[in-house]
């Protein structure tokens, strides 16, 4: 009867004993409280009392890194914000070497990203925000490797301008439509100008092209009965008649 409890009582702590380690996980073991191996995916033996275990997960994970206010090279207020994905590459690190790995993480790429907004004018952190943010994560990634931890990208989600910023910077791009629409309307009116003139030798080197490119333009104007046609008559004709007059 003795042996079937001491059996009954071995199985028991063996139960009680094993953990399960995912394959997305780690575990890391203590033996009375010094660190003593890294527990691979499985099931893995850990005795109470003498000995005790961590889960790490090791898959990619994301940090929302909250509204920062800022201020850029250039002295523009701005506030952003930015998303982190990061993950354990060292278990035993990043549990022996830094309490709460994801808190410590996000606290340094808040600073970073203040740090790192303030180095760039506010025309190079709206234009080249890719740049801006591999900037940030290759300063938070070296400064967590002492931790085991490997940030794998940066992204800015939003950056908000003050109020009169976004006025000014609205104006500017009015004004730079109006410039261009101003400047396109007058290549196009010397393109036409162009034209015209070719048009114009041309029809003054071919005797009698004047006068049927009038009688077209009449005929297109006829088509319409709405039309109201007014003739142009030229000069030397009118002078023609003054000189039959004078006859």
């Amino acid at each position: 009867m003795g042996i079937l409890w001491a059996i009954g009582l071995v199985l028991l702590v063996i139960v009680i004993s094993i953990r399960q380690i995912n394959e997305y996980e780690r575990g890391i073991k203590f033996m009375l409280g010094k660190f003593q191996s890294v527990m691979k995916p499985g099931w893995r033996l850990v005795f109470p009392v003498i000995q005790s275990s961590m889960k790490v997960d090791m898959r990619v994970r994301a940090i929302d890194v909250p509204d920062q206010d800022a201020i850029t090279k250039d002295n523009v207020s701005v506030n952003v914000n930015a998303v982190l994905y990061y993950k354990v590459a060292d278990a035993k690190t990043a549990i022996i070497e830094v309490e709460q790995f994801t808190y410590a993480t996000s606290q340094l790429a808040q600073t970073t990203m203040r740090d790192v907004v303030g180095e760039v004018d506010l025309d190079d952190l709206l234009a080249k925000r890719d740049m801006v943010s591999d900037r940030i994560q290759q300063l938070v990634d070296k400064a967590t490797d002492p931790w085991g931890i490997k940030v794998v990208s940066v992204d800015l989600k939003h950056i908000e301008l003050p109020e009169e910023m976004k006025r000014t910077i609205a104006k500017q791009a009015e004004a730079e439509r109006e410039k261009r629409a101003v400047i396109i309307k007058a290549e196009g009116e010397v393109i036409a100008a162009t034209n015209m003139g070719k048009a114009a030798d041309i029809l003054a080197q071919s005797a009698g092209a004047l006068h049927l490119r009038t009688l077209q333009s009449l005929n297109d104007l006829s088509s319409d009965q709405s039309n109201t046609v007014i003739f142009a008559i030229p000069l030397e004709v009118l002078r023609a008649f003054e000189g039959f007059k004078k006859k």
